[in-house]
């Protein structure tokens, strides 16, 4: 429901003040939706498991007449049907400029400390620990929104326990470049609140407590990356980056069970599903390679076949010099398997 919440957002709906009476929702809503995940690169899984909650939550809201009679499921989930059939849902296409944003803002100059108070030095700090984060480890945006500095200690750390989609945990890791920029974050924070990411603006009220209120939110998250992509005319969220990691492992050699440990996939078919493309070619052409052979190679193997059948002597030549030399045995029909003890060899 958060995707949804989002999509609502962008729409300039506000899911938590306003009814579906007041935001106008239109009743082919779930199709908006669907277009939205669609032209914003999910993958096939991944849409169909927004949607999958999503229908769930209309089907409940029309039950219990939540929401204006003008609504009903049944026509909304009919239309959704009608939607996704006609849209081919694509494998994510990851654009080769992604690195250029982590560049780009490593590469702007930090302000100085008297530029609104020092927030604008932080802000910048952040930003790069966090672009850096989403690009080295794939991680889901709800997963970095959840790391606490404990979770990768002060920057020292090479990697992190979190957890992920379904309640699972799993291993999540960190380069040096991104090790450096959380260091330089967290010094320049000179804090002790809990969470990795937090936001430094005037309007975010009282941290409460450990420092949860000002936790960087997934909106944010998401709106930093969409800004930063836009400066560089590059179009990008978080979720790109964790395409653009799975892809660059498959290209340069990591196996689809790897790439489905690192994202955290609960499926191999997930994985495969999603970035086969990237894999099979890859995996195709190395067999092609390796088996495959020239025209002159295969005229020399049948060649040299004809030849050794030439040398080879007839069938019943080799019968009868086999019982010259005593190389056939008599053997039992009880006992197919073994000479018969009744008889020996001929002399």
């Amino acid at each position: 429901m958060l995707r949804f919440d989002h999509f609502l957002a962008v729409a300039g709906v506000d899911p938590y003040t306003m009814t579906a009476h007041d935001a106008q929702l239109p009743e082919d809503v779930l199709e908006h939706f669907f277009r939205w995940l669609n032209e914003s690169g999910y993958s096939r899984g991944t849409i169909e498991t927004y949607l999958g909650g999503v229908k769930a939550f209309w089907r409940f809201a029309t039950a219990k007449r939540y929401v204006p009679p003008r609504f009903s499921y049944d026509a909304m989930r009919a239309g959704l049907a009608m939607v996704m059939c006609r849209h081919k849902i694509r494998s994510p296409r990851i654009d080769a400029r992604l690195p250029l944003i982590v560049t780009h803002v490593d590469s702007l100059p930090l302000p100085d400390l008297g530029q609104r108070l020092g927030i604008a030095r932080l802000e910048l700090l952040r930003d790069r620990a966090l672009l850096h984060t989403l690009f080295y480890s794939g991680m889901r945006r709800a997963e970095v929104a959840s790391l606490n500095r404990q979770d990768v200690q002060d920057g020292s750390a090479h990697d992190a326990l979190v957890i992920g989609k379904g309640d699972k945990e799993r291993n999540v890791f960190f380069g040096d470049d991104a090790q450096r920029a959380i260091r330089a974050y967290l010094e320049a924070r000179n804090d002790d609140l809990v969470p990795l990411f937090l936001r430094h603006d005037n309007r975010r009220g009282k941290p409460g407590p450990g420092g949860e209120h000002w936790r960087l939110s997934l909106q944010s998250i998401w709106a930093l990356v969409k800004g930063y992509a836009a400066e560089m005319g590059i179009k990008a969220t978080p979720h790109s980056f964790r395409q653009l990691k799975a892809s660059t492992l498959l290209n340069r050699g990591a196996s689809l069970s790897e790439v489905q440990d690192v994202l955290g996939h609960s499926s191999p078919e997930t994985t495969r599903q999603i970035y086969a493309h990237y894999y099979t070619p890859k995996v195709l052409r190395a067999a092609v390679e390796k088996y495959s052979a020239t025209p002159a190679e295969l005229v020399a193997e049948f060649e040299a076949e004809q030849d050794r059948r030439r040398r080879q002597p007839p069938l019943r030549q080799q019968l009868t010099d086999g019982k010259r030399d005593g190389q056939f045995l008599r053997v039992s029909p009880l006992h197919p398997s073994q000479p018969s003890p009744r008889l020996a060899a001929p002399p």
